[in-house]
């Protein structure tokens, strides 16, 4: 995947995961791309472990992994952080 593609799945996975933990977090849109970029990767690590798949390709799975990636990040940012009761 490109650059750009990785942009659009990080945004997507980002806001499926504020839409599954909603919640007040600061970073507005910024940080909801970062977070789903970065849980691209962290998602991508944790379905190779599991055998699920990759990160690696646009399709459901890749945002399936991509979310909870993104999910994992954000709730591990708000107990780190002291934020948002979950």
């Amino acid at each position: 995947m490109g650059l750009i593609s990785w942009i659009v799945l990080g945004l997507l996975a980002g806001a499926l995961a504020k839409w599954i933990m909603p919640g007040r977090d600061g970073g507005g849109f910024v940080m909801t791309t970062l977070l789903g970029i970065a849980g691209a990767f962290v998602g991508g690590f944790i379905a190779s472990l599991f055998d699920f798949g990759s990160a690696t390709a646009f399709d459901l799975r890749g945002v399936a992994v991509a979310t909870l990636g993104a999910v994992v990040l954000l709730w591990a940012h708000r107990r780190l952080s002291g934020g948002a009761a979950s």
